[in-house]
């Protein structure tokens, strides 16, 4: 079911000193920030030849990010992000299977513009996975 890893992504409470922090002192490329209304965050991408790291932070109060950074006020390992080819298919085997898919089931569209859908992370080992059709 799963394919490559996508991307890391790493809650951030300040995402223009963190991407400052990662272009000068790492000499990384950083996309532009995209703001992702519906899920309440602002995101840069840092391009690496294997994969993605992803920063979030929050957007607005209500932003499930908050909660995150609350928790970890300096940030940390949000989620990890797994492509699939059918993200349907694979929604409909997980929940067979008896794994929570967060908010109502539907894949909503990503940074990417693809489909995506969360996983509950009490179903792997406290670790939060996005599920991205490539």
């Amino acid at each position: 079911m799963l394919d490559r890893l996508n991307h890391i992504a790493i809650a951030v409470p300040d995402l223009q000193t963190a991407t400052r922090q990662y272009t000068e002192t790492l000499g990384a490329t950083v996309s532009e920030p995209i703001e992702i209304a519906e899920q309440g965050v602002t995101v840069v991408f840092i391009e690496l030849p294997n994969t993605k790291i992803e920063l979030l932070e929050p957007l607005g109060e209500n932003s499930p990010i908050s909660g995150f950074l609350e928790k970890n006020p300096s940030g940390g390992i949000h989620h990890i992000c797994y492509e699939v080819a059918d993200i349907l298919k694979a929604r409909d085997k997980l929940q067979a299977d008896g794994v929570r898919i967060l908010g109502d089931g539907e894949p909503k569209i990503g940074a990417h513009g693809k489909p995506v859908l969360f996983l509950h992370p009490k179903d792997f080992q406290g670790t939060l996975i996005e599920l991205e059709e490539v």
